[in-house]
């Protein structure tokens, strides 16, 4: 019997493992690194250890110091999660050697399916559909368009699209340097890209009697950098047919390594246009195996009723599965909700998270009745998001006993939220949930280019809503000031006695600037004021009422009601004239490193050029000339780390140079 487990992760990941092992009175035991000194996951442990250091490289991939973490805490099982080691052969015996109980496969499956190109061979010859892999130096233009991607890990990372040849050599690289800093390990191969696939994959879960289910498929079509964003189970669509031969090429793939535990074998389904009676829906071809469990393993449980990491550890410790698995019921789907801003490039965001609540929720990493709503967080308030790992701040996922049901419920979930202090993709997950074509089922891995990020990605709020928002946001610091004045504090802001001109405040919405008047607290900017306090302000508009929750914070006011969340910061009345950027200035977008530079001062570059590149959040970012001119400061070298803000380099009209 297992007593006392190890998560040998950290965020969401370790606390959704921590939750199962409480239920199953099993002891916890977290890592952390400097960086996760704070993290929740760390106060919800029973024992905790230090890794020195930061960065992943320092700490969470460090096997040996794992190991001696799960020793010096009186672990007697290590669970790895999902990224960082879970996939790595290496760990897994290191920690069998050490007389740990592995909760995951056995080492030699993880060996075989952490090389994608020697597990494409291997289930090719086990009878599983694939797609061929192409040597990098032997693509042609008859290949095109191909996809690079890292023979390790996942999670988009290493992975980039070809349409001409004369991209491939620079995307090879790009990928290997990512895959190297991500997994370890540079290698890369390419395959045929097919622009419009789903992505289905199949959950299996085997045991040490011979026992393997296919307890069921998610479809993960919708996704931005080749990382999963929307999840669901099961895919619209998926036939009865489909669905059977799709369970059965998963099984084989799980049998022909002798795997263990739990896994996912992962498909990329191409749709047939008519397909004849008794045919499936599409063709589909074998990607790759994920030797761990899921981040998006939530939405099985939630149509199953099973807790797949009580499946993992009972598993690990010899306990034989039933039959058959349970039938699935109902339809849930998942969003993995980011600190990112999509409009911007999908550029990850960090500082600190202020407020984060979610609304209506049932549960947390936990399962439910027949319908509800699950969050899956890392985070709370006050939580500082870094710039060393994934910026994923949680996942919400809604249950429902149909499909329609589960995304009107996670959409409204999503819009009500208040997430204070950082941009981040909801706006976007409400109008993927909203949108006319997901609820008809018509998912496929372009979805988010074919239908448009400038659409999807368009705040929920509009003008009018930003208006509102900004003027309650005035009536609020205005209660504010006068709850704090030491004399006459029960007079309305601006109250006068005889009338004078309007006071003004002045934010900024993005780039927009927004100024509101407001007079005595009675009536502001064409609203009737009903009610104004620090926190929550009531306007009439037009004899409707509009209730505004308001929360203040150095330079940030974020307003939210239901007409959408705004952010806005406040803008001061007088300014520094030395604060002024040079013209052609280009700043970090956000904290990183300079991984490379491309160009040298005095060059002369054209618009679009590279010159230079950050690495953020294990992710890599190009910086480019906004317009033709001559490279005229440079202020950073290799290796350098820089805050949002940072001067990178500055670009002069040659006339002006």
């Amino acid at each position: 019997m297992i007593d006392n487990v190890l998560v040998a992760n950290r965020g969401e990941i370790a606390r959704r493992v921590f939750r199962t092992c409480s239920a199953l009175g099993i002891a916890r035991t977290a890592v952390f690194s400097d960086a996760d000194a704070g993290s929740p996951h760390v106060a919800e442990a029973d024992a905790a250890v230090r890794l020195p250091g930061n960065t992943p490289s320092e700490t969470y991939l460090r096997a040996d110091l794992l190991v001696a973490a799960a020793r010096s805490a009186g672990a007697d099982a290590v669970h790895p999660g999902y990224g960082f080691l879970s996939e790595n052969a290496g760990f897994a015996r290191a920690v069998i050697d050490a007389g740990l109980t592995w909760i995951g496969p056995p080492p030699s499956a993880i060996e075989t399916m952490g090389s994608k190109v020697e597990s494409k061979r291997l289930m090719d010859a086990a009878g599983v559909p694939v797609l061929s892999e192409l040597d990098p130096s032997a693509v042609t233009e008859d290949d095109l368009p191909v996809l690079v991607k890292a023979s390790a890990g996942g999670g988009g990372r290493g992975m980039r699209i070809v349409r001409s040849l004369d991209e491939l050599a620079d995307a090879v690289r790009s990928a290997s340097a990512e895959a190297a800093s991500a997994f370890g390990d540079p290698t890369v191969f390419c395959e045929r890209y097919l622009e419009t696939g789903r992505h289905i994959e199949v959950q299996v879960l085997a045991d040490t009697h011979g026992t393997v289910w296919a307890l069921g498929e998610r479809e993960c079509s919708i996704q931005r950098r080749h990382q999963k964003v929307v999840e669901e189970a099961p895919s619209p669509l998926v036939d009865d047919a489909m669905r059977a031969e799709l369970f059965d090429a998963a099984r084989k793939a799980a049998k022909a390594i002798d795997y263990v535990g739990a896994g996912t074998v992962e498909f990329l389904a191409v749709p047939r246009g008519t397909p004849a009676p008794g045919e499936t829906t599409a063709d589909f071809y074998f990607l790759e195996m994920n030797t761990r469990l899921q981040v998006e393993h939530p939405v099985t449980e939630c149509v199953t009723g099973l807790d797949l990491v009580a499946l993992q550890i009972r598993i690990a410790e010899g306990e034989r599965l039933p039959a058959e698995p349970p039938p699935s019921r109902g339809h849930a789907i998942e969003i993995r909700l980011y600190a990112e801003d999509p409009a911007a490039g999908w550029q990850p965001q960090s500082g600190a998270l202020h407020r984060f609540d979610i609304p209506g929720v049932d549960t947390e990493f936990a399962l439910g009745g027949e319908a509800g709503l699950r969050l899956d967080a890392g985070v709370a308030d006050g939580s500082v998001v870094g710039v060393h790992y994934d910026p994923m701040l949680a996942k919400v996922i809604a249950w429902a006993p149909t499909r329609a049901e589960a995304a009107r419920r996670l959409a409204r979930a999503l819009a009500g939220a208040r997430i204070h202090g950082l941009r981040t993709n909801r706006d976007l997950l409400v109008n993927v949930l909203r949108h006319e074509e997901f609820l008809a089922g018509h998912t496929d891995t372009a979805f988010l280019d074919r239908h448009g990020l400038d659409v999807l990605s368009r705040p929920l709020a509009d003008a009018a809503a930003v208006r509102l928002s900004a003027t309650a946001a005035a009536l609020a610091e205005a209660a504010a000031n006068r709850a704090s004045a030491r004399t006459l504090g029960r007079l309305p802001a601006g109250w006068r006695n005889v009338t004078s001109a309007p006071l003004r405040r002045r934010y900024l919405a993005g780039d927009i600037e927004v100024e509101v008047e407001y007079r005595a607290g009675l009536r502001a900017d064409g609203a009737d004021v009903v009610e104004a306090t620090p926190e929550r302000v009531v306007l009439d508009v037009d004899g409707v009422r509009r209730v505004f929750t308001v929360g203040r914070y150095p330079g940030l006011v974020c307003v939210d009601s239901a007409l959408g969340a705004v952010d806005l910061v406040t803008v001061p009345r007088f300014t520094d004239p030395e604060a002024a950027l040079a013209a052609g200035s280009l700043v970090a977008p956000m904290p990183g490193t300079v991984l490379r530079i491309a160009v040298a001062l005095g060059d002369t570059v054209s618009a679009g050029d590279p010159l230079l590149w950050l690495e953020a959040m294990k992710m890599e970012h190009r910086i480019t000339a906004p317009a033709d001119g001559v490279v005229t400061d440079l202020p950073v070298s290799v290796g350098q780390q820089v805050e949002p803000g940072a001067v990178l380099a500055v670009v002069t009209p040659e006339e002006q140079a």
